[in-house]
Protein backbone atom coordinates (compact mmCIF):
# COMPACT_ATOMS: atom_id res chain seq x y z
CA UNK A 1 0.00 0.00 0.00
CA UNK A 2 1.40 3.34 -0.72
CA UNK A 3 1.67 6.27 1.72
CA UNK A 4 -0.54 9.06 1.70
CA UNK A 5 1.39 12.36 1.72
CA UNK A 6 0.11 15.27 3.69
CA UNK A 7 1.58 18.63 3.39
CA UNK A 8 0.76 21.74 4.79
CA UNK A 9 1.97 25.43 5.05
CA UNK A 10 1.02 28.15 6.67
CA UNK A 11 2.11 31.74 6.88
CA UNK A 12 1.77 33.26 10.19
CA UNK A 13 1.00 36.20 12.24
CA UNK A 14 3.34 38.57 13.72
CA UNK A 15 3.62 42.39 14.20
CA UNK A 16 7.46 41.89 14.99
CA UNK A 17 10.12 39.28 13.67
CA UNK A 18 10.04 37.53 17.77
CA UNK A 19 6.06 37.26 17.83
CA UNK A 20 6.35 35.55 14.93
CA UNK A 21 8.90 33.17 16.14
CA UNK A 22 7.06 32.40 19.26
CA UNK A 23 4.53 31.57 16.71
CA UNK A 24 6.55 29.33 14.97
CA UNK A 25 7.64 27.51 18.48
CA UNK A 26 4.18 27.06 18.80
CA UNK A 27 3.37 25.49 15.83
CA UNK A 28 6.67 22.77 15.61
CA UNK A 29 5.77 22.53 19.56
CA UNK A 30 2.70 21.51 19.34
CA UNK A 31 2.40 19.16 16.19
CA UNK A 32 5.96 17.41 17.63
CA UNK A 33 4.01 16.82 20.56
CA UNK A 34 0.89 14.55 18.86
CA UNK A 35 3.37 12.74 16.96
CA UNK A 36 3.20 9.75 18.66
CA UNK A 37 -0.84 9.78 19.68
CA UNK A 38 -1.95 9.32 15.64
CA UNK A 39 -2.59 5.68 14.78
CA UNK A 40 -1.01 5.42 11.03
CA UNK A 41 0.84 8.78 11.30
CA UNK A 42 4.09 7.36 9.74
CA UNK A 43 5.99 10.29 9.51
CA UNK A 44 5.61 13.76 11.02
CA UNK A 45 8.47 16.60 10.08
CA UNK A 46 7.71 20.45 10.84
CA UNK A 47 10.41 22.75 8.45
CA UNK A 48 10.66 26.72 9.31
CA UNK A 49 11.85 28.76 6.25
CA UNK A 50 15.49 30.08 5.89
CA UNK A 51 15.01 31.45 2.62
CA UNK A 52 13.05 34.91 3.63
CA UNK A 53 12.01 35.40 0.15
CA UNK A 54 8.85 37.47 -0.04
CA UNK A 55 6.49 34.46 -1.49
CA UNK A 56 7.72 31.72 0.86
CA UNK A 57 5.38 30.75 3.73
CA UNK A 58 6.91 30.67 6.97
CA UNK A 59 6.33 26.94 8.13
CA UNK A 60 5.66 23.58 6.32
CA UNK A 61 4.13 20.42 7.77
CA UNK A 62 5.42 17.06 5.98
CA UNK A 63 3.60 13.97 7.20
CA UNK A 64 3.30 10.63 5.66
CA UNK A 65 0.13 8.35 6.72
CA UNK A 66 -0.31 4.25 6.31
CA UNK A 67 -3.36 5.26 4.13
CA UNK A 68 -6.09 7.68 3.10
CA UNK A 69 -7.98 6.49 5.74
CA UNK A 70 -5.37 7.06 8.03
CA UNK A 71 -5.65 10.51 7.04
CA UNK A 72 -9.16 11.16 7.09
CA UNK A 73 -9.45 10.09 11.11
CA UNK A 74 -6.61 12.18 11.51
CA UNK A 75 -8.20 15.23 10.63
CA UNK A 76 -10.97 14.24 13.54
CA UNK A 77 -8.69 12.74 16.01
CA UNK A 78 -8.63 14.70 19.54
CA UNK A 79 -5.03 15.69 19.70
CA UNK A 80 -4.83 16.91 15.89
CA UNK A 81 -8.27 18.89 16.94
CA UNK A 82 -6.26 20.02 20.37
CA UNK A 83 -3.31 21.12 18.04
CA UNK A 84 -5.64 23.39 15.99
CA UNK A 85 -7.45 24.85 18.98
CA UNK A 86 -4.18 25.80 20.20
CA UNK A 87 -3.22 27.43 16.72
CA UNK A 88 -6.25 29.42 16.73
CA UNK A 89 -5.99 32.17 14.82
CA UNK A 90 -2.57 32.79 14.74
CA UNK A 91 -2.07 31.23 10.73
CA UNK A 92 -3.04 33.98 7.87
CA UNK A 93 -3.00 31.82 5.10
CA UNK A 94 -2.93 27.68 4.67
CA UNK A 95 -2.13 26.00 1.62
CA UNK A 96 -2.31 21.68 1.93
CA UNK A 97 -1.45 19.18 -0.50
CA UNK A 98 -2.15 15.57 -0.32
CA UNK A 99 -0.93 12.78 -2.66
CA UNK A 100 -0.42 8.89 -3.12
CA UNK A 101 3.43 8.27 -3.23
Amino acid sequence: MQPVKHIVMWNLRGESEQERNDNIDTVKREFEAIRHEIPGLKLLEIGVDISRIDYACHVVLYSEFESVQALEDYATHPAHLRVKAALGNMRTHRYQVDYLG
